[in-house]
């Protein structure tokens, strides 16, 4: 049965329960913060990530953010910021940003449902698998610029190559 299946029964379908339902077809670990949020751990190759989701009634939007922790030396910063940028230019379903206080790198994502509109689990679960595939992406390019002196456009170079095949 597809995962729409399950929340179209119901009479109310709050993107939150939708999201659990994800975490735990996917045996995610997850934990239900509030009737509006969810906190998840979903891993990938080069690492797990947090993810949380929230609902904000008040302007109709579904926020994602997916991040992980990123410390890179203060000399660095400045080919760091730029490395996002750059990252940024190339992503079309969200954005990057870093939190220096916390030391995280941050995937941002918000889904619009205005008017009343409901969203699907496919659509939930795409925006998860988009945020996870953009941090796997350029997570060996960040590292990098942080850690290896990479120029940020040669770190990139990495990111935009598609590896074929498996080690």
């Amino acid at each position: 049965m597809p995962l729409s299946e399950d929340h179209l029964l119901s009479d109310e379908i709050h993107p939150i329960d939708i999201v659990e339902t994800l975490a735990e077809h996917h045996a995610w670990e997850f934990d239900r913060v509030g009737d509006d949020q969810i906190a998840m751990a979903v891993t990938g190759q080069w690492r797990s990530y947090s993810l949380t989701l929230a609902w904000s009634g008040s302007d109709e939007t579904l926020r994602l953010i997916c991040t992980f922790e990123m410390e890179p030396p203060a000399a660095r910063m400045a080919a760091f910021h730029e490395i996002i940028n750059l990252a940024n230019d190339m992503a079309w379903s969200g954005g990057f940003t870093y939190w220096r206080q916390q030391s995280l790198m941050v995937w941002r994502y918000g889904l619009l449902l205005t008017g009343g509109q409901i969203a699907a689990p496919e659509q939930i679960d795409q925006m998860i698998q988009s945020a996870v595939a953009a941090c796997e992406q350029f997570y060996p390019a960040f590292q990098l610029v942080a850690w290896a002196d990479r120029a940020p456009e040669d770190a990139l170079k990495l990111a935009i190559s598609r590896a074929y095949g498996r080690a």
